[in-house]
């Protein structure tokens, strides 16, 4: 089967109190919190929908609410969307059901229900939420694909929200190693937003992994939904790793839900002249912890966790042991080498300042041909407009 291809995983028959849950967070005037209190009050979701017009509103739902779940409206509003949710192969997870996630359900409001497509039971197995800005540098993004590789490859699943710049480098990071991983989606889980993300989505199920959604079908962008869905990043993981993040990003309500959940904050330091080093250089400042490797994250886990992952180090990216982050370039070829030799990781450089510096020592066409062999053993990435820069 194609990698692209999403593997056909049978959706099975929604359970009767799946339904229930459902019904309950299709509910108007009935949040989350107040739809779990509601259960805790009648001592089961079947015993919510048995009672009276007047218990309900006794037990101080609003009318509106009430007549929803005691006229039946709820129910077949969830009946309704349950059709809905299975032509699109999702799942409909229950806060109640066995597969709900048992970390999700310790923060202070997890959703009442969750729809997922692929593995569902994925979003339960321990892994790290990696996040940050939609406009990360290059470092950002290599950075973001060698720590979500080197995570995935010891068994980790790794958890982000598909958007782009960061969380998508980090998905690519998962796919490097073959490893599990999964987005939480702002939209219903049968809209991809951005749409350019679609082939990675494919990917991720096709993996093993799932995307996931406390929105119902067919929900669009809307912009409050995505700081709304942060906490389901977070609390879905052990622990949250921040990558780049400007002063006002998104990625500081992720930091801040995952400091309330009692996760494990890490940050990876930036370049203090960088407005995106803003976020984790003020994280690591008030104590998360300061991140370099896969190490500084796994020696933080617990140490049955270790032993129960079992890691694989085959598909590790490769960094020597000393502090440089690049491979020995001793085995290129003497334009490689120069060539290599002034790119940076985290700043791009033109093809034509390339040129300038390197002639008249080396001919335009050694500098061409050289820049293939260098793109092509993975050693730098061409970016948009002639830009390259070392990879990691």
């Amino acid at each position: 089967m194609s990698p692209a291809t999403p593997r056909a995983a049978p959706v099975s028959a929604p359970s009767a109190q799946a339904k229930l849950w459902l019904a309950l967070a299709l509910t108007p005037m009935l949040g989350p919190g107040r739809a779990r209190k509601l259960v805790e009050h009648f001592e089961s979701v079947e015993n919510v929908f048995r009672a009276s017009l007047t218990e309900l509103e006794a037990a101080g739902l609003r009318a509106a609410a009430a007549q929803s779940i005691g006229t039946g409206k709820s129910a077949d509003l969830a009946q309704e969307e349950m059709v809905r949710a299975t032509a699109a192969g999702a799942h409909v997870v229950g806060f109640g059901d066995p597969a709900y996630p048992p970390l999700l359900k310790q923060i202070y409001d997890p959703p009442v229900v969750l729809f997922v497509r692929g593995e569902v039971d994925v979003i339960s197995k321990p892994g790290i939420a990696i996040v940050g800005t939609r406009h990360p540098t290059p470092y950002g993004i290599g950075m973001a694909e060698r720590m979500a590789c080197d995570l995935a490859n010891r068994g980790l699943v790794i958890y982000s929200g598909m958007a782009r710049g960061v969380d998508t480098a980090a998905h690519r990071g998962a796919f490097h190693a073959k490893g599990k991983t999964v987005a939480v989606f702002g939209t219903g889980v049968d809209v991809m937003y951005p749409r350019e993300n679609k082939k990675i989505a494919e990917q991720m199920i096709a993996l093993g992994g799932a995307v996931v959604s406390e929105f119902p079908m067919a929900t669009f962008a809307a912009p409050q939904n995505f700081p709304i869905r942060n906490r389901i990043i977070s609390g879905l993981a052990l622990g949250v790793l921040v990558v780049e993040a400007g002063e006002y990003s998104g990625t500081r309500i992720t930091a801040r839900c995952a400091l309330e959940q009692d996760r494990d904050l890490f940050a990876i330091p930036g370049n203090v002249t960088n407005k995106n080093s803003w976020g984790p250089n003020t994280l690591i400042k008030q104590g998360a912890k300061l991140t370099a490797t896969w190490e500084d994250v796994w020696e933080e886990l617990p140490g049955e966790l270790q032993t129960q992952l079992m890691p694989d180090s085959g598909n590790e990216s490769q960094a020597p042991a000393t502090a440089s982050l690049f491979e020995d370039d001793q085995a290129l070829g003497p334009a490689e080498r120069r060539i290599y030799a002034l790119l940076k990781p985290d700043e791009s450089t033109h093809i034509d300042e390339l040129v300038e510096q390197l002639e008249p020592q080396v001919s335009s066409s050694e500098i061409f041909a050289a820049l293939f062999e260098l793109e092509l053993s993975g050693k730098i990435k061409q970016l948009p407009g002639k830009h390259f820069v070392k990879a990691f």
